[in-house]
Parts: structure tokens; C-alpha cells; sequence
């Protein structure tokens, strides 16, 4: 019996064994089902109790506890307009009625009426769209209503204060009023708003329109149905954001024209590696939105060398091309022109303003002057008009900014300094080697042209009358706008004009000239760039182009303690480069005892560092009169510092009294001067 227990026992292992494969697939189906059951079973519990959420949910929402929080992609359309005769305001008033018809708000705004100073960086975060609609005037200006915001988004698109991220986020579209009749300015306003809107980081939503006056050559019969078609567009894609599904213009774009995915194919330019990089936003980039109208209208637009040309668009093409060809030989022509004439004029000095340089500068706002000179209007200026703050001369030494005059007798410097604000576009030497002009003349048309781009602000909104009146008279001239005044041989006598005309002189100078420091007549006050405290570091950062460059640098600086007038030592600290050399620095002003380090001058507890301009005139005459025998100090015409210009003050502001340090200050007429 045991013998048939264990082989029945044997059998059984032995079965199972052999059929070991079908129990595992069985286990697995097994575990299988099991698994599938409690998901399913899970599952409907969620969809249970999202439908009790939902349930509830909508219940509360009839109770009015919820509201349909449905996402917003466009929250409304600001329209600016910038009319002559009126059309811009009526396609404002016949666009607006469109956007209504979508459900959305549209507000319409007169550009004159409008402070981009205070507003325009709101619509970064608006989800507003805005739309420009801008017409061409005389010579290609804008007109009067649209003329202060067109200079401001120009001085704005070239101002590396405000960067190329300024107005990232706002979405704009740009229709442009003009007549093909005048060439050379066909829509050059619309052009110019949708090239600076660009160049500040806003997003075009549709390739900016140009509207024809001019019957014979408008692309649609007359401006009326120009504006038509390009609205059509604008709704299109208008209605595309509205809903979320298409995104604006990402800047991808190429001489005005979008290359957007929600375009039509008629408008789509080919995709290549250069164009693709666009969106970097080199200086570079300013380039692409300097061309005609005919580059950058419709059909007519010049493809890429890398894209497919129909037969029949080739002799536009070449024509193109053998008209830019022709314009850069003539160009060409008139630099070696003007090169020849420099070489077979050896017994006169060239002039340092060169065609090219004369160019940039121009570009970039400067007033020139001669052949060396030049003056441009200061930021603190126009807010200071318009009853802002004003710079920290302003606070610290009752400079008024609205009255002061940014201008330099030499635009050539003797350094290069990697921090250039100037972008390096001033020319450079170690000695006067230039035509040169007399301070005289410099003096009179710096005033002219000051007063002139003064006169520009008339109107403009929230200029102060009194502001404006005042700001004719310049009365401070801040010597620093680029270059090295100093360089310049006659700029004692410059300083001496700027004084008979009652103008405070406030003159910077990079510490490479410490004879023509020592030589310096008196000046109301004296800034030195100490850049660097180092040898080393001074070379890294100023680049200077002396040899001796750091015994110039340490003599200027000696020279500064002969110097009985205020002294100001202006420190240029650049994080990595020279922020760790503070006991250098101290050494360095215990060299030159100046009188601030922009702010240093405490008296019995107080604080003195402003200014007593007239009395400063005073003692300039008396040291004139007296052949400069009669000399005078700091304390001389020092003036306490109101208490709003300290920090901590609770005040708002500053009082008018303090800026005339409690003196009536009579108007006073710059003619003869």
C-alpha cells in the first residue's frame, strides 16, 4: 500500500510538472482579471464623483457663488490715430465699429491726447491689441497730433535705457495713410511705428498696411479700399486670437512682411537659416525695415536668393539688384570723393566730423555743430518740462533740468572704454589734430539748436508753461554729453562765453590731460571719471590710447588739489571688473581730495551741496575783472541742501524757493550771447 501511495504522489507531481506552462498561463489570466476589475471599478467611482463635483458646481453657479471663469486671450482693441484732414479719425471710428461687432471693447484715442510715457508700457500686460492708424505729412514727418509719440517711440527705439525688451508682450498693427505721389516719404510715419514698436519687443499681429491717396498707384483703387482690405486681414486674425488658436507675430518677420503660420501663401516668404536668426535682434536687424515701398508691398516683394522666382519676376529682380548696385558705387564714389579732397587739402586740418560719422550721430539724435561739436536734448530734460523729477544733479545740487544744456565742444575722446554708452561712435586721438572751430560759433548755435528741440515740446501733453517759458533760457551747461571737452584749445574761452551768459559750467573730463586740468580756468564744477583704481584695471576697462596712460591718470588727479573750485570724483564701478578694489580707490581719493563723491560735504551736521549759481557768477566776474588774481574757493558759492533731496525725506517733491535758494531769479535773455 505505501508503494502505491507514493507513486500515485509521483504521478501527481509529475503531471504537474509536465503541465506547468498551462497553470502559469492560467495564474496570469487570473491575475489579469483581477487587475482590469478594480480599474474599471475605480474608474466609475471617479466618473461618480466628478459628476457629483460637476453637479454641485453647477448649482453654485446658478446660485451665483461661481462664475464662468472662461480664459481671456484678447481683453480688448485700443485704436490710435494720427490725422491731418480727418481720414485716419474716420477709419479709426469704421474699424472700431468691426471690433464691436466681435464682442470685444474698443476705445479710440487721439495721439496727441496720449502719454506714452505713463501709458504705453501697460499694454504689455494688457492682452489689449493696439492699432496705429498714422499718416504721412509734409517731408515725410508725422502730423501734428501724432508728432510728440512719434519722437518719443523714436528716442525710445534708439535708447539702450529702455533695451529691446521694453514693450515684449504688447501686440500691435500698424496702417499707414500716405500718397505715392511724394516718393521719397511714401508712409514713412507708418514705416517708422512699425519699425521702432518692433525694435522696442512688441509683436506685430499683421503686416503693417499702406493706404494710397493716390488713385492711379493705389493697390486697390483709392485709400478707402486700401484700408478695407487690409482690415479684412487685421479681423481675420484679430478673430484667430480672439478664440486662442493662432498666435501673434513673433518678429520673425522681414522688411514689414510676416511669415506667420495663419498667412497666406500669397504673403509667405520662404524660411532660411539667416532669417531664422532674426528674432536675436542684433543691431544689425534695424536694417531690415530701411526700404522702400515698393520692397515692401504685396505681390512686388523681392524673394530670397535661396527661394523659387517665377520667370516673370526676374527682370524686377535684376532691376532691383542693379539699382542697389548703382547706389552703393555712387556712394562709394562720394567717400573716395571726400577722401581725395582730405589728402590734396594738406595745408588745412580735416574736419573730425566725417560723412559717415555726421550719419550715425545724426541718426542717433545729436544736434552737430561745426565740424566738431555737438548738443543733444537730456531725458531729465523733457520729464523735468513736462513737471517730473529731474536728474541727481537735480537733488544733489539744485541743478534745474528743464534750464539745462548737454553739449560738448569735442566729440573725440582718448580712451575707448568697454562701458561706452556712446556705442564707440565717436572718433578718438591723444591731441587736437582737427579743423577747429570758434567758441563763439560753437556757443551760439549749442544755445539755437537747445532752444530749437525746446520748441518741439510745445503742446506736447503735460508740458508746464512755466517749465516750457523757463526752459528757453538755458541756464546750466552740463559739458559731458561725449568726448573730451577738455581736448578741445580753446575751451577756456568757450567756458568764459558760457559764463558772461550767466550759464553754471559743469565740465567732465577721463583724467588723461592733467596739464590742460592744471591750465583750467575755474569752472563751476569739475568732474573726473575714475573709472579704475589699478594700473591693470584701467587698461582693462578704459582702453586708453596714451602709452603713460596711468601717470596721466594719477597726475590729473594731483592736479585736482590745486583746483580751488568744486571737485567731483565719479566712480564707474562694473561688477567683475573692478568692484573688488576698494582700498585702491581710497587711496586714490585721498590723492585728489575732491570735493564730492557725488555726494560728500557735511557742515555742523548738515548737508551742503547745492549750489549758489548767481553768486557763482559773481565771483566768475570778479576773478575775470581782476586778470585771475582774485581767486575763490568752494565754500564760496556752496548752498544748503534742501531737506526734500535728503534720504529718508517724507516730503513729495521739491519747492520751487529752494531751487532758487530762496532768491528771485529774473529771466534773463540769451541774445548777444
Amino acid at each position: 500500500m505505501d508503494s502505491v501511495a507514493t507513486l500515485d504522489i509521483f504521478s501527481l507531481l509529475t503531471s504537474l510538472w509536465i503541465n506547468r506552462f498551462y497553470i502559469y498561463l492560467a495564474l496570469a489570466v487570473g491575475i489579469s482579471l483581477w487587475i482590469c476589475f478594480h480599474i474599471v471599478i475605480r474608474k466609475q467611482d471617479k466618473n461618480s464623483q466628478e459628476k457629483c463635483v460637476s453637479k454641485e458646481t453647477q448649482n453654485l453657479m446658478a446660485n451665483g457663488y461661481i462664475s464662468d471663469q472662461k480664459k481671456v486671450f484678447v481683453s480688448g482693441v485700443k485704436i490710435f490715430y494720427g490725422s491731418q484732414t480727418g481720414t485716419a479719425k474716420g477709419f479709426a471710428m469704421n474699424l472700431a465699429e468691426e471690433i464691436i461687432s466681435l464682442d470685444l471693447p474698443v476705445i479710440i484715442i487721439n495721439l496727441k491726447e496720449y502719454d506714452p510715457d505713463d501709458h504705453l508700457v501697460e499694454e504689455v500686460t494688457s492682452k489689449n491689441v493696439c492699432v496705429f492708424l498714422v499718416a504721412t505729412y509734409t517731408d515725410g514727418r508725422p502730423t501734428e497730433s501724432a508728432e510728440w509719440f512719434s519722437k518719443w517711440l523714436e528716442e525710445a527705439s534708439s535708447d539702450f535705457r529702455f533695451g529691446k525688451t521694453y514693450l515684449k508682450g504688447m501686440r500691435y498693427a500698424v496702417f499707414g495713410l500716405g500718397n505715392s505721389a511724394y516718393v521719397n516719404h511714401f508712409n514713412k510715419v507708418g514705416k517708422n511705428f512699425d519699425k521702432w514698436l518692433w525694435m522696442l519687443g512688441a509683436h506685430r499681429v499683421v503686416t503693417h498696411g499702406e493706404g494710397d491717396c493716390n488713385v492711379v498707384q493705389s493697390k486697390h483703387g483709392s485709400i478707402e479700399a486700401d484700408f478695407t482690405a487690409w482690415k479684412t486681414k487685421f479681423l481675420s486674425q484679430l478673430q484667430a486670437l480672439q478664440k486662442g488658436e493662432k498666435k501673434a507675430c513673433g518678429g520673425n518677420c522681414r522688411k514689414g512682411k510676416c511669415r506667420s503660420k495663419w498667412q497666406s501663401s500669397e504673403e509667405m516668404e520662404p524660411e532660411s537659416p539667416l532669417q531664422d536668426r532674426l528674432h536675436h535682434r542684433d543691431t544689425e536687424e534695424e536694417e531690415l525695415f530701411e526700404s522702400t515701398s515698393e520692397e515692401e508691398s504685396g505681390p512686388e516683394d523681392h524673394e530670397s536668393l535661396n527661394s523659387i522666382v517665377d520667370v516673370e519676376d526676374l527682370g524686377k529682380i535684376m532691376n532691383h539688384m542693379k539699382k542697389d548696385k548703382k547706389e552703393k558705387e555712387q556712394q562709394e564714389e562720394k567717400t573716395s570723393l571726400w577722401r581725395d579732397s582730405v589728402k590734396n587739402e594738406d595745408s588745412e586740418p580735416r574736419a573730425m566730423i566725417t560723412p559717415a560719422l555726421r550719419d550715425a550721430l545724426t541718426k542717433q539724435g545729436y544736434q552737430l555743430i561745426g565740424s566738431h561739436s555737438g548738443v543733444k536734448l537730456c531725458r531729465w530734460t523733457k520729464s523735468m518740462l513736462r513737471g517730473r523729477g529731474g536728474c541727481y544733479k537735480h537733488t544733489f545740487y539744485g541743478i534745474e533740468s528743464h534750464r539745462c544744456m548737454e553739449t560738448t565742444p569735442s566729440l573725440a575722446c582718448a580712451n575707448k572704454c568697454v562701458f561706452c554708452w556712446r556705442h564707440h561712435t565717436n572718433p578718438v586721438g591723444t591731441e587736437w589734430r582737427w579743423k577747429m572751430d570758434h567758441p563763439e560759433m560753437i556757443l551760439k548755435e549749442a544755445i539755437e539748436n537747445h532752444q530749437n528741440m525746446i520748441k518741439q515740446f510745445k503742446g506736447v501733453p503735460g508740458v508746464k508753461e512755466e517749465r516750457f517759458k523757463e526752459g528757453m533760457t538755458v541756464k546750466h551747461c552740463a559739458l559731458s554729453l561725449v568726448g573730451e571737452p577738455i581736448m578741445y584749445p580753446e575751451i577756456n574761452q568757450f567756458l568764459k562765453l558760457l559764463h558772461e551768459c550767466k550759464i553754471s559750467s559743469f565740465l567732465v573730463t577721463n583724467a588723461q590731460f592733467p596739464v590742460e586740468i592744471r591750465n583750467l580756468k575755474p569752472v563751476t564744477q569739475l568732474y573726473v571719471s575714475v573709472d579704475a583704481s589699478t594700473k591693470e584695471s584701467l587698461k582693462k576697462i578704459d582702453r586708453p590710447l596714451f602709452k603713460d596712460f596711468w601717470q596721466r591718470f594719477l597726475d590729473s588727479l594731483k592736479a585736482l588739489v590745486a583746483k580751488q573750485q568744486r571737485t567731483v570724483y565719479r566712480l564707474t564701478l562694473v561688477k567683475a571688473w573692478n568692484v573688488d578694489e576698494l582700498q585702491a580707490y581710497a587711496e586714490l581719493v585721498s590723492l585728489g581730495s575732491p570735493d564730492f563723491i557725488e555726494v560728500k560735504f557735511k557742515i555742523d551736521g548738515e548737508w551742503w551741496t547745492w549750489i549758489d549759481y548767481d553768486r557763482f557768477q559773481d565771483l566768475i566776474q570778479e576773478y575775470e575783472h581782476s586778470g585771475g588774481s582774485k581767486t575763490f574757493s568752494t565754500k564760496d558759492y556752496m548752498a544748503k541742501t534742501p531737506h526734500w533731496a535728503l534720504f529718508g525725506a517724507s516730503e513729495r517733491g521739491f519747492d520751487p524757493k529752494d531751487i532758487r535758494h530762496q532768491r528771485k531769479i529774473k529771466s534773463k535773455s540769451l541774445s548777444g550771447c
